[in-house]
């Protein structure tokens, strides 16, 4: 198993500048970069000034004219009136002096020294927003993942102890809607109900918080922060506890068939002691080994939509906002580190595997 590990932790640098390589090359061929957005807003103020200054009459092409150079430059669309010399200095700022090669090559040299650089529109350290943001990320991860443990495990119980009833086909239509439609559908639905969209205003429409949450008690505080959170936290739960609760029902069915619960209840044990001194305990095994992998799904794939939808200023939020504008130390920033926790915890959550059941050895069979 150590092997096993060792192989695995060799692996993530690899896996990393795979994941870099292609969202760097992607990003590069994408129209609207950081320095044509900045030439776009100075375009956009030298016509605004032109049309402000059009209104006194006057020479107003002389005028244009002086606030744009006189020279042409090729290098962007749009950037044809500006001074190359102008142009040169926002490459410059923006590290876009340098050929692609070189940028990606320092990118990551910076990156294993966990340098990301400053924020293009922030001025503020990537490490910095990324340690902000990120207890809203884990708040809504953390809460999600626990409830649905809560909910799915007792459900796929009473589903497998109850198979085939009327019980067990009714949630089982509710699983399946529920893994149907998206969360952020329902994120939609519970913000029209709840949120003041159309019919109650019982919940919040944004933040984790409220502006005055500093004035509160410690009980109003924590009151606040669970009144903020139930509706992200729902709108999370309802579409991710299906795959959970089907995979406790089938791990307990197939462990009710064994030869050893039969010998059970052979010698006279309740149903009770049968079910939750038995099958329980080795039914639980895949499921409460695979927390670690739940969790990475909870935070790099739901949590994103939400946080925009809600406007929890997390991880997603920033991430989102950093594509908008083009912000690329904080795009690839976020992507590193995404990438590195999400290869983390898949690694914990094989060794948990092992860990609970030692008849599973990753080690061997090959990476």
């Amino acid at each position: 198993m150590l092997a096993y590990v060792l192989r695995r932790l060799a692996l993530i640098p690899l896996t990393l500048f795979g994941i870099m390589l292609v969202n760097f090359i992607i990003v590069q061929l994408a129209p609207g970069g950081p320095v044509e957005q900045m030439i776009a807003r100075v375009e956009g103020t030298a016509g605004a000034e032109s049309q402000r200054i059009s209104g006194g009459g006057g020479d107003v092409q002389a005028q244009a004219r002086a606030m744009r150079g006189s020279e042409a430059s090729g290098a962007y669309r749009g950037a044809q009136g500006l001074d190359p010399a102008f142009i040169a200095e926002i490459e410059k700022q923006f590290g876009f002096d340098k050929p692609p090669h070189e940028r990606f090559i320092q990118m990551l040299g910076n990156y294993a020294r966990f340098d990301f650089g400053k924020s293009f529109y922030r001025d503020t350290p990537v490490v910095d927003l990324i340690l902000e943001k990120m207890p809203v990320s884990i708040s809504l991860g953390l809460w999600t993942t626990l409830i649905i443990y809560l909910v799915s495990i007792p459900l796929g119980i009473a589903k497998a102890r109850r198979d085939g009833s009327t019980f067990d086909i009714a949630t089982s239509w509710a699983v399946v809607v529920g893994y149907a439609v998206p969360g952020f559908l329902f994120a939609i639905l519970l913000i029209v109900v709840f949120a003041g969209g159309r019919y109650l205003a019982w919940f919040p429409l944004r933040g984790l918080t409220s502006p005055d949450w500093g004035s509160f008690s410690t009980l109003g505080k924590v009151m606040d922060y669970f009144w903020h959170l139930t509706l992200p936290v729902t709108a999370l739960v309802i579409g991710s506890f299906a795959g959970l609760t089907m995979l406790t029902k089938n791990s307990f069915l197939e462990e009710i068939n064994k030869q050893y619960v039969v010998t059970a209840r052979a010698k006279g044990l309740s149903e009770a002691r049968v079910l939750y001194g038995h099958v329980f305990r080795n039914a639980m095994l895949l499921v409460v080994a695979g927390f670690p992998a739940a969790l990475v799904g909870i935070l790099f794939a739901g949590s994103i939509l939400i946080e925009i939808i809600f406007s929890l200023d997390g991880i997603g939020l920033l991430g989102y906002e950093a594509v908008v504008n083009r912000d690329y130390p904080v795009m690839f920033g976020t992507l590193y580190m995404f990438s590195l926790l999400g290869l983390v915890l898949n690694l914990i959550s094989d060794l948990m595997y092992h860990l609970v059941d030692p008849r599973i050895d990753f080690g061997k069979r090959e990476v």
